[in-house]
């Protein structure tokens, strides 16, 4: 298979977290996703790896309705201790879209869980795809990862294409009142991993 995505741009970005890299790269469909890129990461094996969807409600706007912008905030805590890289995918709402989210949202405050709710607007439960973050991550030069997630599927999509996870790093969030349905359905419906203790940060 050919290489689907192109590095377009790159820059230095200091955070609160600490100084990052910012690369951003095009996929073949136009969609721009970005590596946050901390310390020299060349030629080094068993680096922290986050792939984090974009969740613009989470992410930016501090919605309760879901575990997203604890994670994205979390797992920047610990690459920007550790040195690492933070893979920032435009796959809005699991893959369906800003919109489609929202009305997603609207189905749930009728009653309705995340997964149903995708399934209800004719979406699989989760339409993420992991192959332009793994050609990401080779263009980055990296082959072994330390992977930061509770999401088995990750795992799978991402080795599916030669990367070598040697270790899974879960993101502990404590739930609040608003989010337990949603993270109830992730576990059991999507099969996430939801432990008490994650990495020291």
């Amino acid at each position: 298979m050919g290489s689907l995505v192109r590095k377009t741009a790159e820059a230095e970005l200091p955070t609160k977290y600490g100084n990052f890299k910012v690369i951003c790269y095009e996929d073949c469909n136009k969609s721009q996703h970005l590596a946050l890129v901390k310390g020299d990461i060349k030629d080094k094996k068993n680096v922290f790896v986050r792939v984090h969807s974009q969740c613009l409600t989470g992410d930016a706007l501090g919605s309760l309705r879901c575990d997203c912008g604890q994670q994205l905030e979390k797992a920047l805590k610990i690459i920007g201790k550790n040195g690492g890289v933070l893979l920032y995918m435009a796959q809005e709402g699991r893959g369906i879209g800003l919109m489609n989210k929202i009305v997603a949202y609207r189905y749930q405050d009728h009653g309705m869980d995340t997964v149903e709710a995708n399934l209800k607007l004719g979406f699989k439960a989760d339409s993420r795809d992991y192959t332009i973050g793994a050609q990401m991550l080779a263009d980055l030069g990296l082959s072994t990862i330390r992977l930061l997630t509770n999401n088995p599927r990750k795992i799978e999509g991402l080795e599916k294409y030669g990367l070598k996870i040697v270790e899974r790093i879960p993101i502990v969030i404590k739930s609040n009142k608003i989010n337990k349905k949603y993270l109830r359905a992730k576990k059991e419906k999507l099969g996430h991993y939801l432990e008490e203790k994650g990495v020291v940060e």
